[in-house]
């Protein structure tokens, strides 16, 4: 299984493509929808779905134009499906450049379980904290942790249903409880270690 990180749009929110084979997946497209078009060729894979780690403007940007393009479905939250469509809630009205970032909702609200997306397989864990809807994908060495862990830091709590107490929870028996070898790959800046974030992050070393 191979991971392509690709940072988008103003603020370099990470998009991911994940490819096992010839199947791919596609993990939070914020923008930039024509780079993510003509690396998904590069890779010759095929797009499969788009999941969503949550639904604020940096990471929901592209999904309408490759949705629509890949004729592929998009797995998000039930908490947060009714944001996509509301740039109140996904922030995007907080940036008038953007003209308010209006996606359908989702063909498919996740579960807390297991899943496999052709040759795919991953495990979806709730990270509320920084949102009341985000999520973190597991997959078979790392995990794709969105806007709950950083390196060296963690997501914001000051937004809407943002909650310091609850992301810190989050990450202690979702994410600290996996393998310490496991890379973490968040929704901006550089990957990390499950290991490096236990023994380094100051949110957990104080």
């Amino acid at each position: 299984m191979q991971i392509q990180q690709i940072p988008t749009g103003p603020i370099q929110e990470n998009c991911y493509l994940i490819w096992q084979q010839q199947d791919l997946l596609i993990i939070d497209p914020g923008a930039d929808a024509h780079l993510l078009k003509e690396q998904i060729k590069k890779n010759a894979a095929h797009p499969l779905a788009i999941l969503l780690t949550h639904t604020h403007y940096d990471h929901i940007g592209a999904v309408e134009e490759l949705r629509a393009f890949y004729n592929i479905p998009v797995y998000v939250s039930p908490l947060e499906n009714n944001w996509l469509a509301n740039p109140l809630l996904n922030l995007s009205s907080r940036h008038p450049e953007l003209g308010g970032i209006v996606v359908q909702p989702a063909e498919h609200e996740l579960e807390l379980r297991g899943y496999k997306i052709g040759s795919i397989e991953f495990q979806v864990v709730a990270t509320p904290g920084h949102s009341h809807g985000s999520l973190s994908f597991i997959f078979e060495d790392f995990v794709v942790s969105g806007d709950a862990l950083f390196k060296g830091s963690i997501g914001r709590t000051d937004l809407h249903t943002g909650n310091l107490e609850q992301l810190i929870e989050s990450i202690q028996t979702q994410l600290f409880t996996l393998p310490d070898h496991y890379e973490v790959f968040p929704g901006h800046g550089e990957p990390t270690t499950i290991a490096w974030e236990k023994q380094t992050n100051p949110f957990f070393n104080r």
